[in-house]
């Protein structure tokens, strides 16, 4: 029997209301406010701890801890050798952190701020990590050896060896038993069973090249991977199938998706932009903003209670000359330029 026409009209509006609603707030994201916080170096990965409005940036050598209320620094975790990523274990009241240079990762504790011990990783350059919640394992990614060291939190033990097909990037779980990376240099995405510690998928991303950041919706099965040719590429997580691409910025280096806005967010940190893409439904998206933020402001963490959007940039000082030994010499941050960026709605 044919549907009567007023519930279709009802869905159609419904569908158009969402969309321009989504498309609303995004229009009023900008960068809310700039916090200087200066210092020597350079900078890797965020995140940010919802329940305690503490931000992790990983500086090297040290972590800076961000109240992002107050918008300052209340400390620095000391003693890292070439610090990546950081991952949050707020059961075990715990957070952890890669040294790529050390081949190792510090435990620091997350109420004291503190560093609790350092325990080895079989990989090398140990990179991004995540806290697995099913397992309650820690998944740490080597870039230098292409595989994913499976430690135990508690004793700092690896438990296993996952081999990759290529430089493991950015990662996420779905706690649900179900890990996901993307292969920065085959372009690939990988999915692994994290009870069995075994690789279940590779799957090859259509219009993608050097894919680094990864985010997950869980509810529509659904991956964004943030890729060097300025897409985002969109892939079902369930069989692999390549669901969409969307025009990005370029240099982004993380992505991330906020389920209860439908947005996701890549920051570019070449064009100096962030792009705000809208997910219209689980098969079809569209970029709603391109938010000026700034040059080399490329990586980023969510808050998802806030929404607010955090990001670093800084400004560098000319490359030196290029030697035999570093033929590829980098530019150093300027001190003092080293600044945070807070973004979200002005609503």
């Amino acid at each position: 029997m044919a549907l009567p026409a007023r519930p279709l009209r009802c869905m159609a509006l419904s569908f158009a209301s969402a969309l321009f609603a989504g498309s609303a707030v995004a229009a009023d994201y900008a960068v809310l406010q700039r916090v200087a916080l200066g210092g020597p170096g350079g900078w890797d990965c965020l995140s940010v701890d919802p329940a305690t409005h503490r931000l992790y940036i990983t500086r090297g050598d040290r972590v800076l801890v961000v109240d992002t209320e107050a918008g300052k620094v209340i400390t620095t975790i000391p003693s890292m050798d070439g610090a990546h990523g950081v991952a949050l274990a707020p059961l075990l009241r715990r957070g952890f952190v890669s040294n790529g240079h050390a081949g190792s990762v510090t435990e620091f504790d997350l109420d004291s701020e503190k560093p609790v011990r350092e325990f080895p990783v079989q990989g090398k350059n140990p990179d991004i990590l995540l806290m697995d919640h099913m397992t309650r394992h820690l998944f740490v990614f080597n870039g230098g050896s292409h595989d994913v060291s499976v430690l135990d939190p508690v004793t700092g033990k690896t438990l296993s060896t996952i081999a990759l097909p290529g430089k493991p990037e950015f990662a996420v779980s779905n706690h649900r038993g179900i890990v996901f990376v993307n292969i920065e240099d085959t372009a690939q995405l990988v999915r692994i069973d994290a009870a069995k510690a075994k690789v279940t998928a590779t799957w090859k991303l259509q219009d993608c090249e050097e894919p680094t950041g990864l985010a997950l919706d869980v509810n529509h099965h659904r991956l964004f991977s943030a890729c060097g040719n300025q897409q985002l590429s969109v892939t079902d997580a369930r069989n692999g199938k390549h669901v969409a691409s969307v025009a990005i910025g370029k240099g982004p280096d993380g992505v991330a998706f906020d389920a209860e806005r439908a947005l996701i967010f890549s920051p570019n940190g070449v064009d100096g932009t962030l792009t705000v893409v809208h997910q219209d439904d689980a098969d079809h998206y569209s970029v709603v903003a391109t938010v000026p933020t700034q040059a080399s402001a490329r990586t980023l963490a969510l808050d998802p209670k806030t929404h607010r959007i955090y990001t670093v940039a800084a400004e560098f000082a000319p490359a030196p000359a290029a030697t035999a030994a570093e033929p590829h010499p980098r530019r150093s941050v300027i001190d003092g330029t080293f600044t945070l960026l807070a973004i979200g709605d002005k609503r």
